[in-house]
């Protein structure tokens, strides 16, 4: 499998911080295809996914706040471009010099779903966060949007708010895009989660830890929003705001290869490696030291109005989390030490069989009871991660299902649709039949019973990768993407899922999304 790479090959993948052995195992990956998850059946509510009553939900969200002692932090993967989120309006600025209402108009009542988007983005432009800062620097080029707007002349009010000559939306990161408008100015994403963060993550000591995993290109301006905004808030909710930052290392990069399998080399005959998708993720995780990590998406925010159940169902998953670490602490601590209980070990099954619906600890060939004690305690002493999930509303990404593993029988994942077979039509019923959807609302717990933290890395199933077809220097190559930070990265951690309300769920995926009255 080496016989591709030269020496300067070895020491372009040395500098990266990769290994021949890792290039090695992401060629032989190449070789054996994308591996297609196995799913049983969708979790549904009483199959896989818990209800939580009101009375119950008040019990577990004063628990969480009774634990004074905890040290959470809140976990923020912040580093894609919103370029997706500005697509229609970036093929019309492109496509078009002169962009005018009318025509627009016309387009949109012939059915160009297309122009009907583009259209609601242009009638609605004064309601979004971010107008008045396109306004203000329009004016310093002696342009008057709100005249434009008035005469329904829009190439340049797009130019303005695209390109690098005005707020650059087009190629910034989601996270310093202003999401809403508050009476003393717009408030963008990176601050709605620090504002967030304050209920549920400060500790007694006041102390409010957040990490942004963001690009290195785009690292100082968040840093310099921070330096901006951080002490106003500070002041405002009483707290201190620990906020840190982290990139995707380049380790984690994979090699792409071409259509046969062999490493793509670039015109200048080097390798070109491509980054290894938020499964990389799990590094950053794993650096972080706290009692407990909420993990959210950076679009995922709301202004403060709505904020209250979202807060609330923040610290219900939370208590969940700590009242299930009380229970397996108790299991293994008393499973530690003295002669095995047979009474104790069956408790502690049925314990995992409820919680984590594990299905692997009733071993048709008998073990020893000391067999059976290491047994139990492997699979207790895991990583912890109580999920979030809310209705299928037919949002694109993945979803909780039980999936049949080749080694550990059932277990509770999170399944992406690319990770299901397409050529499989049982395997795409029952996709078609789920009812819940994954919104990333994840709340982890990272350290053992004794205290000492889990090394994360060790409980990826790194057979879990996604193989798509992409080109580069107009030739087509296949790229190679890491297990998903919530799907195989967290493959072999005990999971629990619980509904939460539709209502903790507001994506922001386009840019006309800013329009829904969740975020007005």
């Amino acid at each position: 499998m080496n016989r591709d790479l030269t020496s300067e090959d070895i020491k372009q993948i040395e500098a990266r911080g990769l290994t021949v052995e890792e290039i090695t195992r992401q060629l032989e990956l190449f070789e054996k295809g994308t591996s297609y998850q196995n799913l049983d059946r969708p979790c549904t509510l009483g199959d896989g996914i818990r209800a939580i009553n009101d009375e119950e939900a008040l019990t577990l969200a004063s628990f969480y706040d009774e634990h004074e002692d905890k040290k959470p932090v809140k976990f923020v993967p912040a580093s894609g471009a919103a370029t997706r989120m500005f697509k229609i309006l970036h093929a019309f600025h492109n496509e078009h010099e002169e962009i005018h209402r009318g025509w627009i108009a016309s387009k949109a009542r012939d059915g160009d779903k297309e122009c009907r988007y583009l259209l609601t983005f242009l009638d609605n432009i004064r309601s979004f966060a971010f107008f008045d800062d396109l306004k203000e620097i329009m004016s310093g080029q002696s342009l008057d949007a709100e005249v434009l707007v008035e005469q329904g002349i829009f190439e340049e009010i797009l130019h303005y708010l695209l390109s690098e000559k005005g707020l650059h939306y087009g190629s910034l990161p989601k996270g310093l895009l202003k999401f809403h408008t508050y009476p003393d100015g717009g408030r963008t994403a990176f601050e709605e989660h620090l504002v967030e963060a304050v209920d549920y993550v400060k500790d007694r000591e006041g102390l409010c830890r957040l990490h942004f995993t963001v690009s290195p290109e785009h690292c100082s301006r968040f840093e310099g929003l921070l330096e901006k905004i951080g002490s106003r808030y500070e002041k405002e909710h009483e707290v201190k705001l620990d906020v840190s930052f982290s990139f995707q290392e380049n380790s984690t990069d994979t090699l792409a290869v071409d259509m046969m399998n062999r490493p793509f080399r670039l015109d200048d005959g080097t390798l070109f490696f491509r980054p290894g998708g938020h499964g990389a993720l799990i590094r950053n995780l794993n650096h972080l030291k706290s009692d407990i990590i909420f993990i959210k998406n950076i679009d995922n925010v709301v202004p403060d109005r709505f904020k209250k159940e979202t807060l609330f169902w923040k610290k219900v998953l939370g208590g969940y989390l700590i009242r299930i670490q009380e229970q397996v602490f108790s299991y293994l601590k008393r499973l530690s030490t003295g002669p095995v209980d047979t009474r104790l070990l069956e408790e502690a099954i049925q314990f995992m069989e409820k919680e984590f619906h594990v299905t692997s600890l009733r071993d048709p060939q008998p073990r020893s009871k000391e067999g059976m004690r290491r047994l139990v305690t492997d699979k207790l002493n895991r990583p912890i991660r109580v999920c979030g999930m809310v209705k299928n509303v037919d949002e694109p990404g993945g979803g909780p299902f039980l999936v049949r593993g080749k080694v550990d029988g059932l277990s509770l994942q999170i399944v992406e649709s690319a990770q299901i077979d397409p050529e499989s039509d049982d395997q795409q019923s029952i996709l078609r039949s789920s009812t819940h959807f994954n919104p990333v609302d994840l709340v982890c717990g990272v350290r053992d019973w004794r205290g000492n933290f889990f090394d994360l890395r060790q409980y990826v199933n790194h057979d879990a990768v996604l193989i798509s077809k992409k080109s580069k220097e107009g030739r087509e190559l296949k790229a190679l993407e890491l297990p998903g930070l919530w799907n195989g990265a967290m493959a072999y951690w005990n999971t629990i899922f619980v509904e939460v309300p539709l209502k903790t769920f507001n994506p922001v995926k386009t840019v006309n999304d800013l329009l829904r009255k969740e975020h007005q």
